[in-house]
């Protein structure tokens, strides 16, 4: 087991480099020079423009550029905004809390709804059902978050008015941040509950249905389709047969036997969407100007802020190699097969 893990975090290191690397360089090959978009028409003046250049240290070679952003990573330090002037670091904990909020409710739905759908799809093989079910959520995973997304708004903001376009909450409400999730601050706050009652929360759970929707509906096709596959793998042993045979009824096969032993690899999947969900949120919280991570990289990269996307960008490509690890040695940890 150790062994295992330690193969598994050597794998880490060239990750990450590569990663660096690719979001250092990829971001300088966008058309744009961050030092002209700050000084404006001021940018006309040579002189001015080189000692902007030499203070941001954009006037040094690459390679130094790059090796000076490996080395104070290193160290924690993944240097300061360009367009804020304040740490990478501490903008990305300002706005990671909203990203979570939304990452978890997607996750939430899709587990919600995938896992019965395929116990049903697979429980009912090759009927009319099945079809159906495992062709909706072939569509599901086929249809790209932006077009998704607004689907969603055109239908249920603009023509039902059934919930908020955009935001985390009604602008009528001032939350105090707290632990920096509005489902949880909304119910800690005692003056905000004195004074406004729950309409916050409410307000909350409104504006985070559509974005969790459009978020969790390719992670709720993923975790259906594996659902289906396991339960019809495990309904084939011999111990469901025996079980069958003692009289057991219908849903203690099901609910005790079957699908204990089917949620191995479904547990698995449903570690492995998360770290998607995070990085999909960058499209999500652009279109329904949601103020997490992903709206912030955006916005970075049209300010060409280089700092912030790539700290932001191996920020996010730690957690999820992280992520992806830890459900990979708690995997080998349930199942000796993978040791």
């Amino acid at each position: 087991m150790l062994k295992f893990l330690i193969n598994r975090l050597k794998d880490l290191i060239p990750t990450l480099i590569g990663i660096s690397l690719l979001s250092f360089v990829l971001i300088r090959l966008v058309p744009g020079d961050p030092v002209m978009l700050l000084l404006g028409e001021r940018g006309a003046d040579p002189a001015v423009y080189k000692e902007m250049q030499k203070n941001l240290g954009l006037d040094q070679p690459m390679h130094k550029q790059y090796l000076t952003f490996v080395g104070n990573a290193l160290q924690g330090d993944l240097g300061k905004s360009i367009i804020s002037k304040r740490p990478v670091t501490e903008e990305f904990f300002d706005r990671f809390p909203a990203t979570l909020e939304l990452g978890m409710s997607a996750l939430f739905f899709a587990v919600l709804f995938g896992i019965p759908l395929g116990i049903i799809a697979a429980l009912n093989r090759n009927s009319f059902f099945d079809y159906f079910l495992m062709g909706k959520a072939l569509l599901g995973y086929s249809m790209p978050i932006f077009w998704w997304g607004l689907i969603l708004i055109i239908v249920f903001s603009v023509t039902l008015g059934w919930t908020p376009v955009s935001g985390r909450v009604d602008i009528m409400f001032d939350i105090e941040s707290i632990t920096g999730f509005n489902l949880i601050d909304t119910l800690i706050s005692k003056e905000l509950i004195e004074d406004e009652g729950f309409a916050p929360f409410w307000s909350t759970i409104k504006h985070l249905i559509l974005p969790s929707i459009a978020m969790g509906t390719i992670p709720l096709a993923v975790i259906a389709r594996m659902t289906r596959s396991s339960m019809l793998e495990v309904l084939s042993e011999d111990y469901i047969r025996t079980a069958k045979a003692k009289g057991l009824s219908r849903f203690v096969i099901i609910a005790v036997h079957a699908l204990r032993n089917a949620m191995i690899p479904i547990i698995t999947i449903i570690g492995l969407m998360f770290g998607s969900i995070i990085t999909g949120a960058i499209l999500t919280e652009t279109i329904f100007s949601w103020p997490g991570i992903g709206k912030w990289l955006v916005a970075s990269i049209n300010a060409r802020d280089y700092p912030v996307i790539q700290g932001g960008v191996l920020f996010i490509a730690t957690m999820v190699v992280s992520i992806n690890v830890i459900v990979d040695v708690v995997y080998a940890f349930i199942n000796p097969k993978m040791r």
